[in-house]
This record gives C-alpha cells, structure tokens and sequence, in this order.
C-alpha cells in the first residue's frame, strides 16, 4: 500500500462530533466546527453534517470554497480575517466571516451589493491574545461604522484566545465577552445571534463554570479531530483519540555509530545538531520527511526512538525493534503534524 499515507477513521470522528455537540448543547451553547485542520476535506464535512454539526467553519475561502462545491448542506463561515483582495469570493461562498477591520468590511459591503445579498459578520473583540479581533474601546464606534453600510448584517460577537499568546478562556475572559455583548445589545438594539466564546481550549472553562453568560457558539476542530482540550492536550473523556494515523516504511536499516564522525556543521535547515553516543545502534530511515509532516509531532505507535529529521527522511533508533526494508511504521499524531501531513499533497489520503 502507499506511503507516506494518513489512515482516517470517519467513525470515530463521526463520534467524537456527536458526543461534542451534545456535550455542549446541554449548557445551551452550539458548535462551529473547524474543518482547517483537514483543509476543508469533503468526505469528512459529509460526516460532520451527517452526525449533526449544521455549520463548518474553515480558515482559507479555498477550502469553503470546495466544501461548498460538493454540494454539503451547511452553514459556512469563514474563520480567519478575510484577506481584501478575496473579499468578493467571500461574498460569493461564505454565509458568515469572522472580521476586525473596517477597510475589509466595506469591501465585503461592496461585494454583497453587487450581488444583492447580504453578508453577516462576527466581530471579533481582543480580550488579551493578541492576534485578531478590535479593542473593546473601539467596539461601538466600530459597530456604528458597521451598521451604517449596505449588505452587511452583525450576526454576532466573538473573541479568540489561546492560539496565540496561550492565554487562557477562563471565567474572567467569558465574563468579559458576555458584558461587551449585553452592553453592544442594549446600545444598537442588535439581536446578536452568535456570540462566540473561542475554541477547543474552552473546554476546561465549559466543564467548571457554572454560568456561560452571554456564550452560545465555540468553534471546534481539535476537540472533534485529536479527541482533545486545546489548553494541556489532555483527551476528553468518551472521545477517540486516534481518529488519524501517520504511515510510513522504512527505506533503510543498518547497524551504524550513534555519534557523526568528521567535523560538524550546520544542518540543511541551519541547526548544530547534537547527539548522545549509544555505541552502535540499529538506525533505520523512514520515507516521510519534513517536507510532508512536523516531526516533533509525532508519537511512535512502537518502541523506538526519532533521532532527527531531514526534508525527505525520519531517522529513528530502532532500539529492540527488528524493523526491516519495506515494514511499515506507524505514528499518532498532535494537531500541527496533522495539519502538516493533512495539507501535504505527498501524503496519501485513506478513509477507513
């Protein structure tokens, strides 16, 4: 069989959306789920739809884009900012997008009147992550530029954190949010349907409050495709964990030093690598590389050790592994290696 090849096991992801869902509609609060993670695959949008979850959210328009082509009955909303220079296409293919700048929405205003439709947005508030959303102190003079422009409907509120400043979705931060949005609804009488809390790293939140406020929307991808919270990794209980699986074959196997010998330099991708010597170890090479996953990502499923990583090869220690010529090795994977691999077109694709 192929390799290097992505096992994808749509039951359990099928799972994982269900028990999600239910999870959270008990505390009033409903789901986006992120299809970025597996660049807005079509198989697995079909299975999302099928176990219940009514709107996929995706980063890139190309990926709406392609979900909207096959024909899937859902909800799409655009996750990332939309770039200006994609604004019409946004227009065209996502029902909702997530937005913090105004030049960008009177673009998507111009687009939405040439079409005669209307575009609905999510505005993002910056509570303290510091990658998208509008200071709170710009909220409302933001809000009346918004209202006053064709086309465009405020569907809803929302924050991000964690991403990228690791900064948590805890009480104080929800708290927050819910009081940004009474005052907007009481300010501009807006109906605000979607206020959005985050992502998979609310889950902890979710599970210990005792009020959620005003949130009634999480944007969900790790938790449906890793089975895990986003803050510690840790898997939630009921959920699978092994929904993919990275295979690959071993191309070499060889009894060699465990120390370089000659004078070291910079690796091809700048590093001075370092090594402990072992004496002689079986090494093998695996056909997969750092052009096709992230290999700090990955968690061998046998017992051995990942050395180090070139463009186009895995070196392991295969320790008391007898691994020959053509064996296949398999790994789990954390949610960047599954990004990676998902979006690598030299990593075959097989839904089991």
């Amino acid at each position: 069989m192929i390799t290097p090849r992505i096992e994808i096991n749509l039951d359990k992801i099928a799972h994982n959306a269900r028990i999600l869902k239910n999870l959270y509609s008990s505390k009033g609060i409903g789901i986006m789920c992120s299809t970025k993670v597996v660049c807005g695959d079509s198989k697995i949008a079909k299975v999302l739809i099928d176990s219940g979850i009514k709107t996929l959210a995706d980063s890139r328009i190309s990926n709406i884009i392609k979900i909207y082509n096959a024909k899937i009955n859902a909800q799409l909303v655009l996750l990332r900012t939309p770039l200006i220079s994609q604004a019409e296409l946004v227009v065209k293919y996502a029902d909702i997008s997530l937005n913090s700048e105004i030049s960008v929405i009177k673009k998507l205003s111009k687009f939405a009147q040439k079409y005669n439709s209307i575009h609905k947005i999510i505005l993002m508030v910056e509570l303290g992550d510091l990658r998208e959303g509008i200071m709170p102190s710009d909220l409302e003079d933001t809000i009346e530029e918004v209202i006053a422009m064709q086309g465009i409907e405020i569907t809803g509120i929302g924050t991000n954190l964690t991403c990228f400043s690791g900064i948590e979705p805890d009480d104080e931060k929800m708290e927050q949010l819910s009081l940004i949005v009474k005052n907007i609804r009481e300010k501009f009488n807006l109906t605000l349907e979607v206020v959005s809390g985050g992502n998979s790293a609310n889950y902890n939140w979710f599970i210990s409050t005792k009020d959620v406020g005003e949130i009634n929307n999480v944007r969900l991808g790790e938790s449906v495709f890793m089975g895990c919270e986003a803050l510690y990794s840790k898997p939630i209980p009921e959920l699978f964990t092994d929904a993919f699986t990275l295979i690959t074959e071993v191309i070499e196997s060889k009894i060699k030093p465990s120390v370089p010998y000659g004078t070291i330099h910079k690796d091809a991708f700048g590093n001075i690598p370092k090594f402990n010597n072992r004496g002689l170890i079986r090494r093998a090479i695996l056909g997969v590389g750092l052009q096709d996953v992230l290999v700090s990502g990955l968690t061998p499923m046998l017992d051995i050790e990942i050395l180090g990583a070139t463009s186009d090869h895995v070196i392991i220690d295969c320790k008391n592994t007898e691994l020959k010529v053509g064996n296949e090795v398999k790994f789990n994977l954390n949610y960047g290696a599954l990004l990676a691999a998902m979006t690598s077109s030299y990593v075959t694709k097989l839904y089991v």
